[in-house]
């Protein structure tokens, strides 16, 4: 839930497959304050009943948009400040100028983001670097990787940055 005044980060998985990547990925979204957009469709139910019983004990703290397809997405964000991961991308994410409001796209487990979005945003596509003979890293830890470099660049909003040892003993 965005505090009044407060940029927002963006996370949006495109048709993701794997609930307990989504599941992972909400932790993430929810520890951090950034928002979660899921385009559809999905490989698995995200129904109140469903998440009770996954056990997603963080989930009221995610703040979650659902949206029918691309082109529900964009109809309702028509210039998103975005950016693309893929393992397709020409340069790495270490190259990317992250805003506080920016929003991070990752495409389905399985294929990625679609080729056509890839070319429309070909200077907003970054990767993770990771040896050749790699395919990918898991989304839910690819999506981490960047949302912490995104949040880092702009330093860390709303966040705490120290723990409970840092009080005097």
């Amino acid at each position: 839930m965005k505090e009044e005044g407060q940029n927002v980060l963006n996370i949006v998985l495109v048709e993701p497959e794997i609930p307990q990547n989504c599941g992972n990925i909400a932790r993430t979204c929810a520890a951090t304050r950034s928002r979660l957009h899921l385009v559809r469709p999905l490989g698995f139910d995200i129904s109140e009943k469903a998440v009770r019983r996954a056990g997603l004990d963080y989930w009221h703290m995610v703040d979650l948009t659902v949206y029918d397809d691309l082109d529900h997405f964009f109809s309702l964000h028509p210039q998103p400040d975005v950016w693309l991961a893929t393992t397709k991308a020409p340069r790495d994410y270490s190259q990317a100028q992250f805003s506080p409001d920016c929003w991070l796209m990752f495409g389905k487990e399985t294929a990625g983001l679609p080729e056509w979005l890839r070319e429309k945003y070909r200077s907003r596509c970054i990767r993770i670097p990771m040896r050749e003979d790699a395919r990918s890293l898991n989304l839910a830890n690819s999506v981490a990787v960047l949302t912490y470099e995104a949040l880092k660049q702009n330093g860390f909003p709303g966040l705490s940055g120290a723990g409970s040892m840092a009080a005097e003993p």
